[in-house]
């Protein structure tokens, strides 16, 4: 990525997209980016706060200013430094800093200074009472330019023509503000088809909530962008679905490279962080080079490489989409390689589910960190739940986000361990994985409460094995995802 040439520990400036918050409802510091945050303290708070351009000289006399008595001058340099370094190896402050910092950092820590990671990132451990969310994915539409077939809207997307209204969001809003969510994620189908969005992301922005817009980038344009991020937008994370043109375009099912490329091309002129997300399935797979060296030349602050999570589309195009087990091992080789380059964006490498040998757990825990809200209103445990239908989710349009999140049946059902069949329930990772996905497991099994067959523990794992061996000789068809019936656009 490009670097200006005061971006140094000489002047320490937090990354695009990364910003400060007051967490009102935890009573906690944190340091929020694109889908993740860590909790600092006070003096945390005071050093990220003054990573404005400053000189790092005038930083440490800032502090020594607020903090006359904690430390020396030379302690409080040695400190900071050993904090910025923290950040930069995260990827927070702008690029450059690393190298500098390596040099000059005492590698000395500090509880005064200390960075603890979030309830986003280590799982939440059997509770009383559930702590609250940290995340919303708001669902806006299911509406999309594209056809992909990995989408993991559900199948019968005709049944969800209604979609909340501008108001219906708003109370959605503030109430996930007001039970803890820091991350609001707007997401689809395609949210920029909803002519409201500016006004959601702004009213999201009042609410001191962070906003992530994830988007095909088919229907954008500069002013619309310029737009968001006036409206208090933080972060644009954009798909790709392959790094050569026709190949992209056949997989999204019409024409949309040039149209990504000249959206992504207008986010970085408005300077706004920008997230390159690529689902990872057979047909792209041996492409990866392509792809990060495109992320690097399209200048991105990260790149997300998740393989496909079969529910949904793409459940349906699983024969089609699995890759071998050669395919995988080459890519965890590339992305490694790809890391220790320095002009490397960030990746986030998400491995195959069907290829590991544990299963992961459900977004940290069933219903511990994360929730959804669709476009008509159901609120779910995850993106996916719906797959499941012999649950029955509670909607907002008839209780509050508090309720659903701390009352309701469904988001109490496969919480903690104690509901964990055998072999989970005397196993020692019951509290990392907690029995893995509940999609998953009932797309395998049929049984909501097995043990998701992805454990090669489970009674159920050779039905993984069977399907791998079945995709080795299926045909590369897909059925592209449709929705019949478009709804009203809102």
């Amino acid at each position: 990525m490009s670097t200006k040439p005061d971006d140094t520990l000489d002047r320490p400036l937090l990354a695009r997209g990364t910003r400060y918050r007051w967490d009102t409802v935890r009573r906690e510091h944190q340091l929020v980016w694109s889908e993740s945050l860590m909790v600092i303290n006070e003096t945390g708070a005071a050093i990220v706060q003054l990573c404005d351009g400053r000189t790092f000289d005038q930083l440490i006399d800032a502090l020594q200013d607020r903090f006359p008595d904690r430390h020396t001058r030379r302690q409080m340099r040695e400190h900071v430094r050993w904090f910025l370094l923290e950040l930069a190896e995260r990827g927070l402050l702008r690029s450059g800093a690393t190298a500098h910092l390596a040099s000059s950092a005492s590698g000395m820590s500090d509880a005064t200074f200390s960075a603890q990671p979030s309830a986003a990132i280590v799982p939440s451990r059997t509770r009383p009472t559930p702590a609250p969310p940290r995340a919303l994915l708001a669902e806006l539409t299911y509406r999309c330019p594209l056809r992909c077939p990995y989408c993991s809207n559900p199948l019968q997307l005709d049944r969800y023509r209604r979609e909340l209204d501008t108001s219906d969001w708003q109370r959605v809003l503030a109430e996930a503000a007001a039970l803890g969510v820091v991350h609001v994620h707007f997401s689809g189908g395609e949210p920029l088809l909803r002519r409201d969005l500016i006004d959601l992301v702004r009213h999201a922005r009042r609410h001191d909530l962070y906003t992530n817009l994830s988007t095909s980038a088919a229907t954008a344009d500069e002013r619309i962008l310029t737009e968001l991020k006036s409206a208090g937008l933080d972060a644009l994370q954009i798909s790709l679905l392959d790094a050569r043109p026709s190949q992209n375009d056949w997989l999204a099912g019409v024409p949309s490279f040039d149209k990504k490329q000249r959206t992504l091309e207008a986010a970085r002129r408005l300077d706004l962080p920008i997230t390159l997300n690529v689902v990872l399935h057979r047909h792209n797979l041996d492409h990866l080079a392509s792809v990060i060296e495109l992320a690097r030349e399209w200048n991105v602050d990260r790149l997300e490489l998740a393989h496909v999570q079969y529910v949904g589309w793409a459940f349906r195009n699983r024969a089609a989409l699995l890759p071998t087990r050669e395919q995988v091992r080459r890519a965890v080789a590339l992305v490694d390689a790809a890391r220790q380059r320095p002009d490397t964006p960030q990746i986030l490498h998400v491995l195959p589910d069907y290829f590991q040998q544990y299963p992961k757990a459900c977004l940290h825990g069933w219903a511990s960190t994360f929730l959804t809200v669709a476009p008509d209103g159901a609120v779910l445990p995850c993106q996916a739940a719906r797959e499941i239908d012999t649950l029955d989710f509670p909607n907002v349009c008839d209780t509050s986000l508090h309720d659903v999140w701390y009352d309701a049946p469904v988001f109490n059902r496969f919480r903690g361990t104690d509901w964990l069949p055998e072999p989970c329930h005397s196993c020692d990772r019951r509290e990392i994985d907690f029995g893995g996905c509940r999609c998953q497991a009932y797309l395998l099994t049929g049984d909501v409460q097995a043990t998701d067959p992805v454990c090669h523990l489970a009674p159920h794992h050779d039905l993984v094995e069977a399907t791998l061996r079945d995709a080795a000789t299926a045909t590369n068809e897909f059925h592209y995802r449709t929705m019949r019936r478009s709804a009203e656009a809102v």
